[in-house]
């Protein structure tokens, strides 16, 4: 082979070999396999109604329970005090009066004695809606980026993107490599061996002097 071909041979080897190693060496099997998990997951919740219907909880239900929340918190702390007032306008005991509303209004008796309980839970509403609001924000501006990227092929198959390639290019540059190498390596060897040609060309060589 001359010198010339081996010059674009062996760089075509090399960056077959480099593309059969490098999604290796960067775990990408394993981290494409994720990505595609994480893929499947969102796809049902990624879809556009799903979307619309997570901001219209947000927005049109969950925001406005702001304010009970905000308003649960004083009413636990004014429950005792409306008992006790209740108590002195209708001459009964605290005791008698949430008895009364138990048994008149238990609905209402019962949020009133939940109120207490509650109270950590509606604390905890004004952060919450804060906290999720990027999220669902975040999810309605990238909808069509969800569905771009869900389009793309199988992420299991990126591998194999480079991998085939690469195999591609290590026959293309290294057959000719091993096949002149074979070639160079059998010539090695009848020089070695002494080979007939050589025998007969020394022969005429010395009938000539």
């Amino acid at each position: 082979m001359k010198s010339t071909a081996r010059i674009f041979h062996w760089p075509v080897l090399v960056i077959g070999i480099a593309l059969i190693v490098a999604p290796f060496a960067i775990s990408l099997p394993s981290k494409a396999s994720a990505g595609q998990a994480m893929l499947n997951g969102f796809h049902p919740i990624m879809q556009p109604a799903s979307v619309r219907t997570t901001a219209n909880y947000y927005y049109d239900t969950f925001t406005k329970l702001r304010p009970v929340a905000v308003g649960g918190v004083q009413a636990a702390a004014e429950t005792p005090q409306m008992i006790a007032a209740l108590a002195i306008q209708l001459h009964m005991t605290p005791a008698q009066v949430q008895q009364f509303l138990g048994t008149s209004f238990p609905a209402m008796g019962n949020l009133l004695g939940s109120f207490p309980q509650l109270v950590p839970v509606f604390e905890n509403v004004p952060p919450g809606l804060d906290h999720y609001k990027p999220l669902v924000d975040t999810m309605q501006a990238n909808v069509n980026n969800y569905r771009q990227i869900d389009s793309l092929p199988n992420f299991n198959l990126f591998t194999w993107f480079f991998v085939i390639p690469g195999i591609l290019l290590v026959l293309l540059g290294g057959l000719p490599l091993l096949l002149s190498l074979r070639r160079r390596t059998a010539v090695a060897a009848e020089v070695r061996a002494g080979s007939p040609s050589q025998v007969v060309g020394a022969g005429r060589g010395a009938g000539g002097g």
